[in-house]
């Protein structure tokens, strides 16, 4: 932006008004908001943009633009105009768009691996039948302990596995390069705490400590108090 001034002489002057190229010039951001916005460029470059929206969609509420109809359960869900969960009858409106069902099993979303696998590549995670169909789980489910005697378990939230297996669902496959950078960063900043630790220990073995009660001490503190002796003839007078 040029603005044109005149000053009192008739002079024509020229300012240009700066603008700072980076925000965090300007007091925005802070750190690791490059880092953020490098991975959010490489998500959406390596899977495809609708991915992270779907996963953070909640299903099987009511829809309320159909609340009075009978089938209003929103489990459907719009790939093109990612605009939320959708009921059977909102789909009128997406015509010709790529539209997927979302399904339950033990209260968790899942999607059948015939639907899913036409737009994206789910290879590494784990898929489960259920009434006749294979289906993949969208998030991950924690699990407190692995049980005993498994070799196998996701890269990012631990749960168990089949040993042909990577992955428990869409979103750790997904977000494992954050997951791991994150575990990165806490075990280095780990291991500079034990540093700190360590030194500190080496400086205060450095204070001396107190010394042992020497020989003549010992003997002063426990010397005990003997029993006087007198003259066998000492309490006696003798007369002639």
């Amino acid at each position: 932006m040029i603005i044109m001034m005149v000053n009192n002489d008739q002079e024509l002057l020229t300012v240009r008004e700066f603008k700072p190229k980076n925000r965090r010039i300007m007091g925005g951001g802070g750190p690791g908001d490059d880092d953020d916005e490098e991975e959010d460029k490489e998500d959406m470059n390596k899977w495809p943009r609708w991915l992270r929206p779907l996963l953070k969609t909640s299903f099987f509420v009511q829809c309320k633009l159909h609340a009075d109809a009978h089938k209003s359960e929103c489990n459907m869900y719009c790939l093109d105009c990612m605009n939320g969960a959708l009921c059977s009858l909102c789909l009128s409106f997406h015509k010709d768009h790529r539209a997927i069902q979302i399904r339950r099993s033990s209260y968790h979303d899942v999607i059948r691996v015939s639907e899913i696998q036409k737009y994206m590549d789910i290879t590494g995670v784990q898929t489960y039948i259920i009434n006749s169909a294979r289906i993949v789980f969208l998030n991950e489910r924690p699990q407190p302990r692995p049980g005993k005697g498994v070799t196998n378990t996701c890269l990012v939230c631990e749960r168990s596995l089949l040993d042909s297996f990577t992955f428990c669902s869409l979103g750790c496959k997904s977000f494992q390069k954050r997951k791991m950078r994150k575990e990165m960063e806490g075990s280095d900043a780990e291991s500079l705490n034990g540093g700190i630790h360590r030194s500190s220990k080496k400086t205060q073995s450095f204070t001396p400590s107190t010394p042992p009660p020497t020989a003549v001490s010992y003997r002063t503190t426990k010397r005990r108090k003997g029993v006087p002796h007198r003259s066998p003839m000492g309490g006696f007078l003798i007369e002639y």
